[in-house]
């Protein structure tokens, strides 16, 4: 009767949190087109990513054991609060005619900071108030709401935009930020233990974390692994996508609009099959398998396509599979970490996992503006070749950059499925 209770609160607190979710990704998505414009760099739009990752990542591995010895609760109110605030300051200084790409990225800063908190204290509050056989299906709502707010916040952003501008959009994301806030502060009860508040310093939290990986290499190895195929998405998927689909289509905002919709439309899909489908057997090849999918159809067809129609495939083809990936990674870790360790091994994985998203965002800006669109400008009988396969024109670097990533994504994705450690894992479910 209690699972069944506080799996309801989840249901709450899940849609709150959706309706957050779609504010700030309007937010995002009108922030990235109104950078580009300004400066037409790539790596600006990388900058601002960049900016968010470096601070989450350097706190990320400490804050474990505080996140265990602590309320959720409380730790997801402050750093949402602050959060909002960052989103404030941006419109204060629009409104006022003094924002700067820079300041954008001082609040991503900031940002990147609270999530740092807020990430672990939210995945520890999903193992609390989510029966575990349920986990999986549960991975597929987010899923779901997530890449329902890829699909409808460029929709929204745009037609807010028209109506009211930037200063409109912002209103709506502070706006969302409150029912959010709200519901989690007098509507949800998030279960605590006695075991969360008995932990030492955030080195030791650190510390204990790494050495439940160091038993648990199956896991340890999934992370690494992650890590490396996080690299190749942020590179491209997660970098230059925006920018290349403005490049090759003439600076046509709604095919790049049609473009993200669609690669929601694929996670939609993929998160409502996770969230009824029965819990596949075994979860960690199903893993690499699907990663190795989503960069063969994704990237590549990414590559060689030419229009909208192409680019519109290759986002579902590369964002369906996401959602069993989640839902994999999810019901292995929440089985075999124990409830009073999870918030210090979320947090370190969020350290390992995501610490190549920086160099990826930084290498990926630098080497479409630098490297590969200036290539792919010259004779070079390679030049030529690739141009074959790409096509040619402003774009076509980056589009080189995406032949690059989907193959050596599907390689990656293809060689862990034979990883024994990881095998394993499926072996002692």
């Amino acid at each position: 009767m209690e699972n069944r209770k506080n799996f309801k609160k989840y249901i709450i607190l899940w849609l709150s949190q959706s309706i957050s979710g779609l504010g700030s990704s309007m937010t995002g998505f009108a922030l990235i087109l109104w950078a580009y414009r300004q400066s037409h760099s790539a790596l600006s739009v990388s900058l601002m990513s960049f900016c968010n990752y470096v601070p989450y990542l350097l706190l990320s591995m400490f804050v474990g054991g505080l996140i265990d010895r602590h309320k959720k609760k409380t730790i997801m109110l402050v750093s949402d609060s602050i959060a909002a605030a960052g989103s404030l300051t941006v419109l204060f200084l629009l409104i006022s005619g003094r924002l700067a790409i820079w300041n954008i990225y001082v609040v991503n800063a900031v940002i990147g900071i609270t999530n740092a908190f807020q990430q672990p204290a939210s995945a520890v509050a999903t193992g609390r108030l989510v029966p575990e056989d349920k986990i999986s299906n549960v991975s597929g709502m987010n899923s779901f709401s997530g890449n329902l707010t890829v699909v409808f916040s460029p929709m929204l952003a745009s037609a807010l935009f028209t109506a009211g501008g930037l200063p409109l959009i912002l209103l709506v994301d502070l706006t969302s930020f409150a029912i959010a806030f709200f519901v989690l502060l007098i509507l949800i009860r998030i279960p605590e233990t006695f075991e969360d508040r008995k932990h030492g310093s955030l080195f030791a939290g650190a510390a204990e974390g790494l050495g439940f990986l160091k038993k648990e290499k199956g896991i340890f190895h999934i992370m690494l692994t992650m890590a490396l195929i996080n690299f190749f998405s942020r590179l491209t998927y997660e970098n230059i996508l925006s920018p290349m689909i403005l490049a090759r289509s003439g600076d046509n905002s709604l095919s790049l609009g049609i473009v993200n919709a669609c690669m929601g439309m694929g996670g939609i899909a993929g998160g409502i099959i996770v969230s009824f489908r029965k819990e596949s057997r075994n979860k960690a090849a199903l893993i690499y398998v699907c990663a190795a999918l989503s960069f063969l159809f994704g990237d590549l067809v990414m590559a060689v396509g030419r229009n909208t129609f192409w680019w519109a495939l290759a986002a579902v083809s590369a964002s369906l599979p996401i959602p069993f990936i989640m839902a994999g990674q999810n019901t292995i870790l929440y089985r075999r970490i124990p409830v009073a360790m999870q918030g210090r091994v979320f947090a370190v994985r969020n350290a390992i996992q995501y610490s190549t998203l920086p160099p990826g965002i930084l290498l990926g800006g630098f080497l479409a503006d630098h490297v590969f669109e200036p290539f792919m400008n010259s004779e070079s009988d390679m030049a030529v070749l690739l141009g074959r396969i790409v096509g040619s024109g402003e774009g076509s670097g980056m589009a080189v950059m995406f032949l690059c990533t989907g193959i050596c994504g599907f390689l990656v994705s293809a060689a862990s499925c034979f990883d024994q450690e990881i095998r394993g894992l499926d072996r002692q479910a």
